[in-house]
């Protein structure tokens, strides 16, 4: 144990260190925070304002387009000649020319056109589009003799809470949004760590494999204590990234709640909730996620999920010279990750049906699926037994992997194929 704790400690230390390591793990929470506040600031400040000409020949919509502030369109309304109105914008004089001739027919309202100096924008297009059709509906029900108060008054806005009927009594389910959006980057960001560090993984077992100073070490240690020690090594600098990531994640975020005028998240909930704004139920939406559970199942698949996979990725290191020998391995160890993030899409449908199920269940699948699944809810009992499975699953690999990666590690600019690789499991010490 002594000697796998030194090469934990060894492969630990020498990557922390690295300049690339340190940009990564304090730069990553600072691009992403930049990257919505960049949004958020453009979306506020808007763009650039543009002036269209409405051509009414109709004379239905003299009311309909009208600017406002949170529009970046000023719209004015003319009384020439089409020619003349498409002149100005062929000119530049104007941004755009909606143009509405005289409509016998309500039902169809052909005729209505754009012109502008390229490509019409869809938001433009919507916009237009969006205050006929309403215009062209009030003037039918305005026909039709019904009051349009009556007709608003028909209208309902339902929102629909889920309840969790269980043993224990009732349990409020979180929101399904919101669930969703934590459950699909909770499960990429496991697909894309099992990557990035089963790959960092394997190209350090090959590193030390050519240049040999495998052989040294290997003097004084087994290779299992080897192959352990740099797996678990690299796992440690994988959660040591992501702990810096959340602390600085829940720093950045209380210097932009202080530097917005709030003292804690509730008391902008509650500014938000005053002022009637849509951000009150991204709030609570995310409020109903079950945040101690999900960071804690994170964690747990993360590193099970890396374990199951690093020693795969450590034993196709041992077994080739370089990179590109390694590439006939790695469809067939990658092929479960993908297959796995590719089938979100089916679990989101039905989170605790049968194939999602089974999915998270299956040591080599279950570290994507699961965590699709566990913003949604899931039986504790369930969450239990699949990360049982997982860690069944880390030690088979462990063994399986560590029989090839003995044998490999010392073999040099031998051709490898699959019955090389069967041939090195079955081989006795």
């Amino acid at each position: 144990m002594n000697n796998i704790w030194l090469i934990i400690k060894r492969e630990y230390l020498s990557r922390v260190m690295k300049k690339s390591f340190l940009i990564m793990t304090f730069l990553a929470p600072l691009v992403f925070v930049g990257v919505f506040v960049l949004i958020g600031y453009l979306s506020s400040r808007g763009g650039e304002s543009k002036t269209i000409e409405i051509l009414d020949e109709s004379e239905l919509f003299i009311d309909t387009f009208k600017s406002d502030s949170t529009s970046d369109e000023i719209y004015r309304h003319v009384n020439i000649s089409l020619d003349s109105a498409k002149n100005r914008v062929s000119a530049k004089v104007v941004d755009g020319l909606v143009y509405i001739p005289k409509m016998d027919n309500l039902d169809s309202a052909a005729g209505v056109t754009i012109y502008a100096p390229g490509n019409p924008s869809i938001k433009l297009t919507t916009f237009v589009e969006r205050r006929i059709e309403r215009k062209i509906e009030d003037i039918k029900l305005e026909r039709s003799g019904l009051n349009q108060d009556v007709i608003a008054s028909l209208e309902a806005d339902i929102s629909i809470s889920t309840i969790n009927l269980t043993g224990s009594g009732e349990e409020k389910q979180s929101s399904s949004k919101a669930a969703t959006i934590v459950g699909y980057i909770s499960a990429f960001m496991i697909y894309m760590f099992v990557f990035i560090y089963g790959a960092q993984c394997m190209r350090g077992v090959i590193e030390e494999k050519t240049s040999r100073i495998v052989e040294v070490i290997l003097s004084s240690t087994k290779s299992f204590h080897l192959m352990m020690g740099k797996v678990i090594g690299i796992a440690s600098v994988g959660l040591t990234q992501f702990a810096m990531w959340i602390i600085l994640s829940m720093l950045l975020g209380t210097i932009g709640l202080s530097v917005a005028g709030f003292s804690s998240m509730q008391e902008m909930k509650q500014a938000q909730a005053t002022s009637g704004s849509d951000m009150v139920e991204v709030l609570a939406a995310l409020e109903s996620i079950n945040t101690t559970m999900t960071v804690f199942a994170f964690i747990f698949f993360f590193l099970g999920g890396y374990l199951l996979y690093g020693a795969l990725f450590a034993a196709v290191g041992s077994a080739v010279d370089s990179d590109a020998d390694a590439q006939q391995f790695m469809f067939p160890i990658t092929l479960p990750l993908i297959a796995s993030i590719a089938s979100l899409g089916v679990v989101l449908v039905e989170p605790n049906g049968s194939f999602a199920f089974w999915m998270s269940m299956v040591p080599i699948t279950s570290p994507v699926v699961m965590m699709m699944r566990v913003p949604f809810g899931v039986p504790v009992w369930e969450l239990l037994l699949s990360m049982s499975l997982l860690v069944g699953g880390f030690i088979f690999t462990i063994w399986l992997a560590s029989r090839i990666y003995r044998v490999g590690i010392l073999m040099h600019g031998t051709k490898v194929n699959y019955k090389t690789l069967a041939k090195w499991f079955f081989q006795k010490n």
